[in-house]
């Protein structure tokens, strides 16, 4: 993990500052904004924003401590979406499968929704399995209890490994986001882009929302939309721009409880 010495102890004894980015997606036949990603990122001392990402999938990153990371990203993303949220796109909200199992985020969870401006329907659950949550049907589960609660699921990184078609087969996602590596160079790559078009006319005929990710330049624009992707969404498109800063309240060890 490439971070400054001390931030993650910063970090954990409420010292660091999370900055909220925001990324668009957007439908690809008329370029109408459909929805915005919310994407953490940890400011250190010098003013230098840090991805969420790499820290939280470091294999040396205890898990209680991923655990305790993501509810604070998570806490400060749905506070973004309170100060400025709306209705006329849906929110796409990054959660470690690790937080599931947490009584803190069930707990935490209906506070956050009571104070959006706007129904649950356009918030967006989006995770992987690549931490926490291991068993199939545990994941399928959660994800259906996060519907219960008015919510959509997302299912990203499809395509970054060979399980990938069964978890998103178990889950039965609202939506579904093509990895980077099914999207870099595709215009080259005649391969790539019969599986982006194959899974494109999949999610339409399962009527789920299928969503290009990664998207860096005209080309690859280019050739997914040959291809029937619907969405999508990458620097071509829009970079993450930051939100206003939020402090870390205080040391946040009990915040997974």
């Amino acid at each position: 993990m490439n971070m400054p010495k001390g931030i993650l102890e910063s970090m954990l004894s409420g010292q660091g500052v999370i900055v909220p980015h925001v990324q668009p997606m957007y439908r690809l036949n008329d370029n109408r904004l459909m929805a915005r990603e919310y994407l953490a990122r940890l400011m250190d001392a010098d003013g230098n924003a840090h991805p969420v990402g790499p820290i939280l999938q470091d294999p040396d990153l205890r898990p209680e401590d991923r655990l305790i990371l993501d509810l604070k990203f998570l806490e400060s993303t749905f506070q973004t979406l309170t100060r400025s949220g709306d209705d006329s796109y849906l929110h796409f909200v990054n959660l470690e499968p690790v937080s599931l199992e947490a009584p803190g985020f069930w707990k935490s969870l209906p506070r956050w929704m009571e104070a959006l401006p706007f129904g649950p329907e356009f918030v967006v659950m989006e995770f992987t399995e690549s931490q926490g949550v291991h068993d199939p049907e545990s994941l399928r589960g959660y994800a259906n209890r996060l519907r219960d609660l008015g919510l959509r699921v997302a299912v990203d990184d499809l395509g970054a490994g060979v399980a990938s078609l069964t978890h998103m087969a178990r889950l039965a996602p609202d939506f579904i986001k093509a990895d980077r590596s099914l999207v870099e160079q595709v215009h080259r790559r005649p391969y790539q882009a019969a599986l982006l078009n194959a899974l494109s006319h999949f999610a339409q005929r399962m009527c789920i929302g299928f969503i290009a990710e990664g998207i860096e330049t005209l080309e690859e624009l280019e050739a997914v939309i040959d291809a029937d992707v619907p969405w999508g969404q990458g620097f071509i498109l829009g970079q993450p721009w930051p939100s206003r800063p939020k402090p870390l309240a205080g040391p946040i060890a009990a915040s997974a409880s």
